[in-house]
């Protein structure tokens, strides 16, 4: 299995905001092959922020990298700059190949 997670800061006092853009976004992942499950998560929050994680699991990490080639993946992400001022810099992905 593969997961794939990316890190956003949001802006302090804009949580709510950021947790409604992905509540209503359509991901495009039901019936994407090698696609298991996927959560959004919360961290703790700083003085000017609150971390986030968006955490999707794969059947593998070849899976993952076919679906971020694909239209499904476009159309997710899709208007993804538009909430610009929600987000404190760039999101940061990390992969992590499951081993145990």
């Amino acid at each position: 299995m593969f997961i794939a997670m990316n890190r956003f800061k949001i802006v302090k006092g804009r949580e709510t905001d950021f947790e409604k853009i992905w509540k209503e976004r359509d991901s495009h992942l039901e019936g994407v092959e090698g696609f298991k499950e996927f959560h959004l998560v919360k961290g703790n929050s700083q003085d000017s922020y609150t971390l986030y994680a968006s955490h999707s699991v794969w059947a593998s990490e070849d899976a993952f990298l076919k679906w971020t080639k694909s239209e499904a993946f476009r159309l997710a992400h899709k208007g993804a700059g538009q909430h610009s001022d929600v987000y404190i810099g760039h999101p940061v992905f990390e992969g992590f190949k499951v081993v145990i």
